[in-house]
């Protein structure tokens, strides 16, 4: 059976997310706005925005949570990239936590229960890039939750990425607060 297309299957995605997880004050408008001017949200030279995946790879007792620090951006991020395609939205935030950090033994947090459903999507601002000819834009970034073991060996893929790390899960207050806000909530598995 062939997978559904891509705006389908982000439709239901983001269908799920506003239903279930949301709080009040997630309305996603550009990124609905654009689903609905049939933009190819899949594709990085979408504008105003278009679609990346994220990974908080945390640490089963829920204390730490692997970053790594990005070259272009020069801060501490949750590993993730421009979508690439794949059988599942989660499935490309784990490949791109893999390329990034090396990862082993990654998996998918029990709170998504087996599903595509995002734990965060967060629409926020990029910098544009003038030497490719893009502007300041907007990823519109789903963001799920994995588990794995803090002590299997990184390796940092040095072309975007100064180096991979384990950090106290606190790290996450400047970078992504809401969720931070949401792992609090979990009850670590097991």
């Amino acid at each position: 059976m062939s997978q559904p297309a891509f705006p389908a299957r982000l439709a239901e995605a983001v269908a799920r997310y506003r239903a279930e997880v949301a709080g009040p004050r997630e309305h996603l408008s550009l990124l609905r706005w654009q689903m609905a001017e049939h933009h190819a949200l899949d594709s990085r030279a979408c504008f105003p925005g278009h679609v990346t995946t994220s990974a908080y790879v945390l640490s089963p007792d829920h204390a730490r949570i692997l970053l790594i620090d990005h070259v272009v951006i020069g801060r501490w991020l949750q590993p993730g990239g421009h979508w690439e395609e794949a059988e599942s939205f989660h499935a490309s935030a784990a490949r791109e936590a893999l390329e990034e950090t090396g990862v082993q033994g990654l998996w998918l947090h029990p709170w998504h229960q087996g599903t595509d459903l995002p734990f965060v999507i967060d629409s926020h601002d990029v910098p544009g890039k003038p030497a490719r000819g893009e502007p300041a834009h907007v990823h519109h970034d789903l963001q799920y939750l994995f588990l794995a073991d803090p002590a299997a060996p990184l390796v940092a893929q040095t072309e975007e990425v100064h180096a991979a790390a384990w950090k106290p899960l606190a790290e996450l207050a400047d970078i992504a607060p809401l969720g931070l806000a949401r792992i609090h909530t979990l009850t670590p598995p097991g």
